[in-house]
Formats: structure tokens, sequence, C-alpha cells
């Protein structure tokens, strides 16, 4: 809703205008395996106070072999549960290898309210990587609608 020339801005516009950060570091280190997981702690949950609140994304993941292999590990974003498209992607092959990969997202939150966006690891066979939580991070910017 656009603000009319001469009009009275409220407090709750006024506030809605500002964008909001939000910030997390992961707790704990990730195994990948096949299988999708969550990264302990690099997860936001946020309350929009408009529908249409608009996010911006950046998760930066680190990688760490633990044993030689030749998969391919991934990043992923989770928002309300459901995988936003396009992930962070990283390989090496011998157990010094370690590395960041980071990934930018952005999407619409289509409904007022609570709202949860949680970083996600996964490799694409065996076992091997894992995600080093402490050096693992997630950061949203959401842009209310006024």
């Amino acid at each position: 809703m656009p603000i009319p020339a001469g009009g009275i801005v409220t407090a709750g516009q006024l506030a809605r205008m500002q964008p909001v950060v939000n910030e997390a570091t992961g707790s704990s280190n990730l195994a990948l395996t096949t299988t999708e997981a969550d990264v302990a702690g690099a997860t936001i949950t946020l309350t929009t106070t408009t529908a249409n609140a608009r996010y911006v994304v950046t998760g930066t993941f680190v990688f760490d072999i633990t044993s030689a292999t030749t998969a391919l590990a991934e990043g992923i974003l989770h928002v309300d549960g459901v995988q936003a498209s396009g992930n962070a992607r990283w390989s090496g092959e011998v157990t010094t290898d370690f590395g960041t990969a980071a990934q930018q997202w952005s999407g619409i939150l289509a409904s007022a309210g609570s709202h949860t966006l949680k970083l996600r690891g996964v490799m694409s066979s065996g076992t091997g990587i894992q995600v080093l939580g402490a050096f693992t991070r997630i950061i949203a910017t959401v842009y209310e609608v006024v």
C-alpha cells in the first residue's frame, strides 16, 4: 500500500519500512549422508506482520572432509518446510580438504505470522563430509510491505 501525498504515516507503517536482519550460526557439526538433515543452530524463526514480505537469505556453509571421498556436498535452505530453489555446492577429495560454499536465495513470505528459515545439508553419495557448525551461518533480511 503506497503512502499518499500528505498522508500520515503510522508507527506500524514506519516500523515495516525498515528491513529487519536476522542471523544464526550453527551450533554443532553435521556429518553428512545422502539423507538431508538440519544444521543444528542454523535456524531463524521470525514473525512478519503483513502478507507478502520479501526475504533475502545468504547461507554460508563450511564443509570438511573426514575420510577420502569424491562425493558432492550441498547446502540447502528450507523456508517453512519447503526447499528453496538453488543449493550451495562443494567437493573435495582428500581428508585435508575443507572449504566454504555460499548461496543466496530470495522469495516471498505469502502470509503474515511465524516463519522458519533453516539451513540443511546432504551429500551425493556415501559419507565422509561434515558441515562445520561453528563456521556455518544464515543471514536473512526481511522487507515488509507498508
